[in-house]
């Protein structure tokens, strides 16, 4: 017998061997040590199910040997026999990872029972309708999960029984009716399998057992794991369990409750019950459940002692907890218990009334709220009822969360139109920079086309508005003023609502509720402070999204996108106007109209963020991005400018790109047109001095784009330089200033020690950087990255969260070459990335000063970089 321990009793292991018992069997463990009433049982670890894999599906050595001992163990402490026809044992055989993936692994009920076993079950419990019953239901559910007989051959063997009889429910089929049911499904399965049912309760147990294993892998499980980034080499283990059951009378029953209300986190007792039930009718729906209080009246004891089992339970794990239990013929058993899914309301009010009560700490509660649960409390959301009972139309991409609801529009000049009027919901193949006021004035975005760092998902996320992209089931015809997706048209000014949260469009109207932010995110966001070590700056382009991010506490802006501001109002003409010019005179003069409007720009933006930094970025599109692409669009720009069509059509020619992500964008357009870089530094710098003769004390970071050389960076450095000078010595007004890079070309990674030496600071764009890296494209790589996920090349979508592995690399190499260069030199990241807790956690760890986030994502980086310093330091003391 191997001296490996693969098998655990109930009591032999505790709640922090989650990693080699799973959840629920440490739980049930932690349970019967402290006292609660809990089903006998045994785990077989999780590593017996890595074991299983390595073996190709076969049991390690010594398995069968441990399984037999405790059966023993059980049958003893149970006085009943497994194999017993006048008194048997039945168990449940269920899965238990470490992490909770409720529904996706295989269950199996009432085992034991054979054509032998139920007669003694009906004798002992005296009910022979009950007796045929839990045999019936476990011969469908074990030729469904353990042999994989089709599920629906067994329910429609049941429709059948119950047509015959004339009845509607199950529950009213006679104790006869399910044994002739039970034949059936025997012979259902032989019929499929060609094989029988087996009498044997050890093989009926070892089937189960490989049936739980399996189920580890199956497609769901896989797809949860993928969903919820659970890593697929953890296994889960098996838990065998006594059968106890609350469908024996009016004295039995079963219940599901959590120790507070995981809607509002109020400090009260909430759940529902039902009486002669089984745990599977309470979720199921079939009948309507008691609320938890009610049981006081029918059952005050076992109430009573419920009362004092959520007490304790909560005493002894310091947070809400998840419970399941059972009342056999008056005699409460507790069958599960496991730290309980709430709102992120109730997160930060049960988070913020525990460390009030002194039940746990400040740092205990930072660790536990979800980064990502704060969307929930920042953004509107769909009513649920309602949209329970909504119709979708199909599915996208969940690039920015929140919920919106509008009338079907599919160009911006409509949508600005529209939105005077009314809520609009602005439809694209794609968007682009010349979008932004229809994205502005509209409730919420739908793309067809575009993933989750596309410019739709970007602008959106920034904005805080809704937006679902990538939704490829849409077929969009803007000139018709329709969208199709399959057999179904949607007009413009047809209702629909978006589900930014989950990626899910609805026809027609839903009801949105407003976000929820009270004192308690105040409190928490309060305690965050105290830990976190990197800065958190905002990516924005508008003094009321620097407002925004300010007042959710962002300590500067890490990225303000200048381009942004040219498509407001009549800006636009003067940047074609630039763009279409022949000469430099004649774009200088385009320019100058441009500058004072841009010195405003940043006037405004620079006295809402007063003395914290602001880091703008010279231009960075290419320049075909500001001019049409239909010929009526050309037309009208045409007569506007006072060009003729033939003429506006052939600079959009020559300005057309094969590829423009890599093409004449950046830094590269100000070494062609060193006066656009000239403009927007005299800009920024006139408005600097202007506010600090006023008394503020403003902190300009000039950022030049795209920088792949090192004379790159040193050319447009001593332009930005000199311009400074100008300005300092027109206005007679010093001011302080930086003049930094954005690094999103891997070449500059590599040479970043160069680099350094002309530039004061570094901000990495990992979405360029990561395009660059990969050599994906960020709006096209929504068609093919599902399946490298599913299949496994790639674990998460690396737009996403920062692909360590590779990009991060190239950062590090970037930060520790450019700080061998400059000691004092200032490093962050300005990429979507900035906003998700996984990348925060690497940013924190490799020493990064600071990352940037869109306004409405502050909040989950505060969170998320207190919680990366809090774990650090913990795991550095052990």
């Amino acid at each position: 017998m191997t001296s490996k321990k693969y098998v655990y009793f109930f009591g032999e292991g505790k709640k922090e061997m989650k990693k080699l018992l799973g959840g629920k069997g440490a739980n049930l463990s932690e349970m019967t040590n402290i006292g609660l009433p809990v089903p006998p049982g045994f785990t077989i670890s999780t590593e017996v199910c890595n074991l299983y894999y390595d073996l190709g599906e076969r049991w390690p050595e010594g398995l069968d040997d441990q399984i037999e001992e405790n059966l023993k163990k059980l049958e003893e402490k149970m006085q009943m026999s497994f194999s017993d026809k006048d008194n048997p044992l039945l168990v449940s055989v269920r899965s238990g990872a470490a992490v909770s993936m409720p529904g996706m692994m295989d269950t199996v009920l009432n085992l034991g029972l054979n054509d032998t076993s139920v007669r003694g079950l009906i004798v002992k419990t005296g009910n022979e309708r009950f007796g045929w019953d839990a045999y019936r239901r476990f011969v469908q559910m074990f030729g469904d999960v353990v042999m994989s007989v089709e599920h629906d051959r067994f329910e429609k063997a049941l429709q059948a029984k119950k047509d015959s009889r004339e009845v509607k429910f199950d529950t009213e089929l006679s104790g006869q009716d399910l044994k002739e049911l039970v034949e059936d499904y025997k012979n259902i399965i032989k019929d499929a399998k060609g094989k029988s049912f087996p009498e044997d309760p050890r093989e009926q147990l070892r089937m189960s057992i490989d049936a739980v294993f399996g189920s580890w892998d199956n497609k769901r499980a896989q797809a949860y794991r993928n969903l919820h980034d659970i890593p697929h080499n953890i296994g889960t283990a098996v838990n065998v369990q006594t059968m106890v059951f609350g469908n024996m009378g009016q004295t039995s029953g079963t219940g599901v409750a959590f120790t507070r209300d995981p809607s509002t986190g109020e400090n009260v007792f909430y759940g529902e019950y039902l009486i002669n039930a089984q745990g599977e009718d309470v979720v199921a729906g079939t009948r309507t459940p008691q609320p938890i209080a009610k049981l006081e009246e029918e059952m005050p004891e076992n109430y009573e002692l419920l009362m004092d089992i959520r007490n304790k339970l909560e005493d002894h794990y310091r947070d809400i907890q998840d419970i399941e239990f059972t009342i056999q013929e008056g005699k409460l058993y507790m069958l599960q218990t496991r730290t309980g899914k709430r709102t992120a309301a109730a997160a930060l009010q049960i988070a913020v009334d525990m460390v009030n009560n002194d039940f746990i700490d400040k740092k205990t509660a930072i660790t536990r709220i979800e980064p990502q649960m704060l969307d929930q409390l920042l953004h509107k959301q769909l009513d649920k009822d309602a949209k329970d009972k909504a119709q979708m139309l199909t599915k996208g991409l969940p690039a920015s969360p929140g919920a919106a609801l509008g009338t079907v529009v599919f160009n911006a000049d409509d949508a600005v139109e529209e939105a005077k009027s009314g809520k609009v919901i602005l439809v694209r193949t794609e968007t682009s920079p010349e979008d932004i006021q229809g994205m502005a004035v509209a409730q919420g975005i739908l793309t067809a086309r575009g993933g989750m760092t596309s410019h739709a998902a970007v602008v959106a996320r920034g904005m805080g508005k809704c937006c679902v992209a990538g939704a490829e089931e849409i077929k969009v015809f803007e000139n018709k003023q329709y969208f199709q997706v399959k057999d179904k048209q949607i007009k413009k000014g047809d209702w629909i609502t978006l589900d930014g949260s989950t990626g899910e469009i609805f026809i027609g109207k839903i009801p949105v509720v407003d976000p929820e932010v009270n004192e308690n995110m105040e409190t928490l966001m309060s305690w965050v402070n105290d830990y976190k070590k990197l800065g958190i700056r905002a990516n924005a382009d508008t003094p009321n999204d620097s407002q925004v991010a300010r007042d959710f506490g962002a300590e500067g802006i890490g990225l303000c996108r200048t381009e942004h501001m040219f498509f407001e109002g009549d800006r636009i003409k003067s940047i074609r106007k630039m763009i279409v010019s022949s000469n430099e005179k004649e774009r200088r003069e385009a320019l100058m109209e441009l500058l004072p409007i841009q010195r405003k720009d940043f006037y405004e933006i620079f006295k809402v963020m007063k003395d914290l930094p602001v880091t703008i970025r010279l231009l960075d599109p290419p320049l075909h991005e500001f001019l049409p692409t239909e010929d009526d669009d050309i037309e009208e720009i045409a007569k506007e400018m006072g060009m003729s069509f033939d003429d506006l059509k052939s600079t959009i020619i020559s300005l057309h790109e094969m590829n423009p992500m890599l093409g004449h964008r950046g830094c590269r357009l100000s070494i062609t047109y060193p006066e656009i870089a000239e403009m927007q530094a005299r800009a920024i710098f006139e408005a600097a001095a202007d506010l600090t003769k006023e008394g503020y004390d403003v902190q300009p970071e000039v950022m030049v784009p795209l920088v792949g050389s090192l004379m790159e960076i040193k050319i447009l450095r001593e332009k930005i330089v000199s311009v400074a000078d100008e300005v300092m010595g027109e206005k007679d007004q010093k001011f302080n200033y930086k003049v930094g890079t954005m690094i999103e070309v891997p070449r500059a990674c590599l040479i970043a020690d160069k680099i350094a030496k002309e530039a004061e600071f570094f901000s990495f764009g990992t979405n360029d950087l990561t395009q660059m890296a990969y050599g994906f494209s960020r709006d096209d790589s929504g068609k093919f990255l599902p399946d490298y996920i599913e299949q496994g090349i790639l674990g998460r979508d690396p737009f996403a969260t920062l692909d360590i592995g590779g990009v991060g690399q190239l950062i590090k190499m970037g930060l520790e070459k450019g700080r061998a260069s400059r000691k004092d030199l200032k490093v962050g990241i300005c990429g979507e990335h900035g906003g998700d807790p996984k990348s925060i956690d690497f940013c924190h760890e490799i020493g990064l000063d600071y990352v940037s986030a869109s306004p409405y994502r502050v909040p989950v980086a505060r969170l998320a970089a207190a919680q990366a310093a809090i774990i650090r330091e913990e795991s550095e003391k052990e």
